[in-house]
């Protein structure tokens, strides 16, 4: 029992890192997990005494456990059955292409990286980058929201900042869930999107299987109290305009609505900017008729490395203002429960239309509807734009009425060092350049304007072609 027993050195190697990871997975990451599931909790404690909306125990849940749960609900084995009889497929195949679909849409929320992380981040980005203006914000309702219900948070999409920009200024309303495309599906931003708590779908996957793994997350959710944000129109606005909203993720929530569980609360969210960074791309997108806008890499790169020697040189002055408005809640169990009434469908144009009523009115969008009606010297358009703010309700501007003066000098200085218009100086003359981007942000007030035009129909002609 003694003797020395040699060996070649690759072999001893081998053996103490198998000790080696024995020992790990049996004794130290069972109190290692441990430890950090305490100190988790911890903070989450913290968190939830200043959140408005505490963070759900459903949010909390281990991945692993939640894609158990979710593949293994009946109605999702229900489906699971019949994909396999309609591709004629063994189960077990079907029941592993259900499992790789729970693992694409679960998420793995982590508190930390939520609020340590990525409300810093959001904060930085939004201020950085516009003057963020809080617009129409009933406080004392939306403080008063029934704590035991679901509140779904439905947005319009302008541009890809919304997400950052709603993220910042909910912070204090609690953790939010949001629905991404496939944009977001790569390493390593899937990665902290998907610690963000935020889950992942196919936009236009047609398979039944699929929708129904997504249906029920969407539901189990939904259920667990979880705060959702939805952005129903399903894709950014090429135009500029409110677009019909997508049905999707709504009825998804309303077909599983049990008015005795937990009410649905839908709380409608209106963004708008005076300068959206995808805009070239998303008018190009619209003049082709195709919703593909992938801008080539070398464009990105070189745009950042301008926009990194602006503020190297102290002379960015932002993006103008980003503005957010909150409309009057809708509760589900308001709602008329006729079988008359497609439900979902119902809902999400009351929705829609709460959205439009409370869409912010900002000096660029302001002034580009008055230099597209034909309005072509300085004078005349600060005559016109005070006549709009005082035609304009309460609920579309900041709670300080703005200068007529102000805002036209605000909006053109943005669109004059854009190029999309020019200002001569000596006869206060304005001569537009690029009216299709004009249009672009006109559009997103033309609703609040009742039997007005935004845009002459030579202006859309020109945007269409």
């Amino acid at each position: 029992m003694t003797q020395t027993v040699s060996m070649p050195l690759w072999i001893f190697v081998l053996i103490v890192l198998f000790a080696a990871v024995t020992f790990a997975s049996h004794f130290l990451f069972p109190s290692v997990r441990w430890f950090f599931r305490k100190r988790a909790e911890r903070v989450i404690a913290r968190l939830n005494e200043r959140l408005q909306r505490p963070i759900e125990p459903f949010k909390l849940a281990r991945r692993y456990d939640m894609i158990q749960r979710l593949i293994y609900d009946p109605d999702v084995t229900q489906a699971i059955v019949d994909h396999a009889r309609q591709y004629n497929i063994p189960e077990n195949v079907a029941f592993e292409q259900a499992r790789r679909y729970a693992r694409e849409i679960v998420p793995s929320f982590s508190a930390t990286a939520y609020f340590s992380i990525g409300i810093r981040l959001a904060r930085w980005l939004s201020t950085s980058l516009y003057k963020v203006k809080l617009g129409n914000f009933d406080r004392e309702t939306l403080a008063h929201l029934d704590a035991d219900s679901t509140v779904v948070f439905v947005i319009n999409h302008r541009s890809n900042m919304d997400y950052v920009l709603v993220t910042y200024l909910a912070a204090n309303a609690g953790a939010l869930s949001y629905a991404v495309g496939e944009w977001a599906r790569v390493w390593p931003l899937s990665f902290l999107i998907r610690a963000m708590g935020a889950y992942f779908i196919r936009r236009k996957s047609r398979g039944a299987l699929y929708r129904k793994v997504l249906a029920r997350y969407v539901q189990m959710a939904t259920r667990g109290g979880v705060s959702q944000a939805v952005f129903p129109e399903g894709g950014l606005s090429l135009d500029g305009k409110i677009a019909s909203p997508k049905l999707g993720i709504i009825s998804y929530m309303i077909e599983d609505f049990d008015p005795a569980r937990r009410d649905l609360i839908f709380v409608p969210v209106a963004l708008n900017y005076d300068r959206v960074l995808e805009d070239t791309y998303l008018i190009a997108a619209d003049k082709s008729g195709k919703r593909r806008f992938r801008p080539p890499l070398k464009k990105i790169l070189k745009r950042l490395a301008r926009h990194l020697w602006l503020r190297a040189t102290r002379k960015f002055d932002g993006f103008g203002a980003a503005s957010v408005s909150f409309g009057e809640p809708l509760a589900l169990s308001e709602m008329p429960r006729d079988p008359q009434i497609d439900l979902p469908r119902a809902v999400a144009a009351e929705v829609m239309s709460r959205i439009s009523a409370v869409v912010p009115v900002l000096d660029v969008p302001l002034v580009a509807r008055h230099v597209l009606q034909g309005i072509t010297e300085v004078g005349a358009l600060e005559r016109a734009v005070e006549q709009s703010l005082v035609q304009l309700g309460p609920k579309t501007l900041p709670a300080k009425q703005p200068d007529s003066s102000a805002v036209v000098k605000a909006a053109l200085a943005q669109l004059e060092d854009r190029g999309i218009l020019s200002v001569d100086a000596e006869t206060g003359t304005i001569r537009s350049e690029k009216q299709e981007v004009l249009a672009y942000y006109a559009n997103s007030i033309i609703h609040h304007f009742e039997g007005a035009e935004a845009v002459p129909s030579e202006a859309k002609d020109l945007a269409r072609n």
